[in-house]
């Protein structure tokens, strides 16, 4: 059980010089001010505590989940685009992998130090925190690139019952999930979840939680470095946190990870679809790796593709794992990943190895696309964003972004906003051509594949130090 405490002058002290907390248990407080030159007064949560009975109304939610929805075509409802400034800026205990989720008038992140912070969206400041755990040094995990390692994977908000969903890293190589209340931040749900692949040391909780039929859905894949006998999975945990979890496993002797930064995306009927890393190099015959995967709401198979090249791509790292895929407003899937080949699918009927009804070369691709329509804009990893149409059965190429915007992009305001991760660069794109409209420098570095929300005249993205606001979108 997570303990408040109160914040003492040399805990705030500590934090600000080190964004250190004392223990544990702590409860939060803001890093620092924001830009507008306030600083920041937080609640305290509750300590753990059953939800209340009777019926409650929670806030609406502009982002709810990674992508904006269940299908994560990354579409926001954002005033008109235009030239672009800094709003504010919070530094936080850790870095923010995942998407800030917006419900009501909050921000809401995860961070890699376990902790959940909700920020006041027009001004930065903290309205509550709570850290839910203990995170793993990198020193303690046999491979890796983030440390601490705590909240990957963007948290999802389910407005029926008033809490945002998370999965942290604890000490122990534990993934909990938590489901914090909205309203104050207390913990109204806590449960393990097993590692379906019996390997928690290597496992990593990187993608998007979903929120579908009921469920959290938690897929799985490995640390950076790709080492141990870890095999990709996806649970699903009951609402509320009782009942008996579902899962499946990648049945590949080692490997098939599931770690594209979108999660699972929801299509007709509470179908799942993961896009799977490379498997064995021993695999005899096919073994569900590099693929594209259907599940259904029980996380039974239902469907499943894989390119014919799939031994190769498995022997040389080029699989489709990198990404998810792209549910499109024609009725089909684009999958892309690390070979650069484009396949459209049927998502009804994926046609099993070499089963696409078409593919073309697009990019080698990491991160999640967004979609407008029949047009995907997929995350290159060389040579800029990539506009691609999809329609007629073809796959086409429209036009490239800037050479560094590798970031996951998202579509609103009549743009196209990506990420220069590297050099901490927002672009605003012409839809069309995709031109630069307006470019910023934030100031801060990001975390890889970063990508924004968006809502209003604000879109919010996570740093490697906390959450900035960006005014203009």
């Amino acid at each position: 059980m997570v303990r408040n405490r109160r914040v003492t002058a040399a805990v705030l002290a500590a934090a600000t010089a080190g964004c250190l907390l004392a223990a544990a248990g702590c409860s939060g407080f803001n890093y620092g001010p924001s830009s507008t030159g306030a600083t920041a007064t937080p609640t305290a949560p509750a300590a753990t505590t059953p939800a209340p009975p009777g019926r409650q109304r929670y806030p609406a939610a502009a982002w709810p989940a990674f992508g904006g929805n269940a299908a994560r075509t990354g579409a926001a409802a954002a005033a008109a685009a235009g030239p672009l400034r800094i709003a504010w800026q919070v530094r936080l205990g850790g870095a923010v992998y995942g998407q800030p989720l917006l419900v009501g008038g909050l921000v809401i992140v995860a961070t890699e130090d376990d902790t959940i912070y909700a920020l006041d969206s027009a001004t930065g400041r903290v309205a509550w925190w709570n850290r839910v755990g203990t995170p793993v040094p990198l020193s303690a995990l046999p491979c890796g690139d983030i440390d601490p390692l705590g909240i990957t994977g963007t948290p999802v908000y389910d407005r029926a019952d008033g809490l945002v969903y998370a999965v942290a890293e604890t000490s122990g190589y534990r993934h909990v999930l938590v489901g914090v209340s909205v309203a104050d931040g207390a913990v109204r749900v806590r449960r393990d979840i097993p590692a379906p692949d019996g390997q928690p040391r290597y496992d990593q909780q990187r993608p998007a939680l979903a929120l579908e039929d009921g469920r959290v859905y938690v897929a799985f894949g490995g640390l950076f470095g790709d080492c141990g006998p870890y095999r990709g999975s996806v649970v699903g945990v009951p609402v509320g946190g009782g009942g008996p979890l579902v899962s499946y496993v990648v049945p590949t002797p080692r490997g098939g990870a599931i770690w594209g930064t979108a999660g699972p995306v929801a299509g007709p009927g509470g179908t799942l679809y993961v896009g799977v890393g490379n498997g064995s190099a021993a695999s005899t015959g096919f073994d569900g790796s590099d693929s594209v995967t259907a599940l259904s709401p029980a996380l039974r198979r239902t469907g499943i593709f894989a390119p014919v090249t799939w031994r190769s791509d498995n022997a040389a790292d080029l699989d489709l794992g990198s990404t998810q895929p792209a549910l499109t407003g024609t009725g089909m899937l684009l999958a892309l990943g690390k070979s650069g080949t484009a396949y459209l699918l049927d998502p009804a009927r994926l046609g099993g190895v070499g089963g696409q009804v078409a593919e073309a070369g697009v990019c080698p691709a990491y991160g999640a696309a967004a979609v407008a329509g029949s047009t995907v804009y997929e995350p290159c990893a060389q040579g800029g964003l990539a506009a691609v149409a999809v329609a007629g059965g073809r796959i086409r190429v429209l036009w490239r972004g800037p050479a560094g915007a590798a970031g996951s992009p998202v579509t609103g305001g009549g743009a196209v906003w990506v990420t220069d991760y590297a050099a901490g660069t927002l672009y605003e794109l012409d839809p069309r051509t995709g031109a630069v409209r307006y470019s910023l420098r934030l100031g801060t570095t990001l975390p890889h594949f970063a990508s924004l929300s968006m809502a209003g005249h604000q879109a919010y993205l996570g740093t490697s130090q906390g959450v900035i606001a960006v005014a203009g979108a």
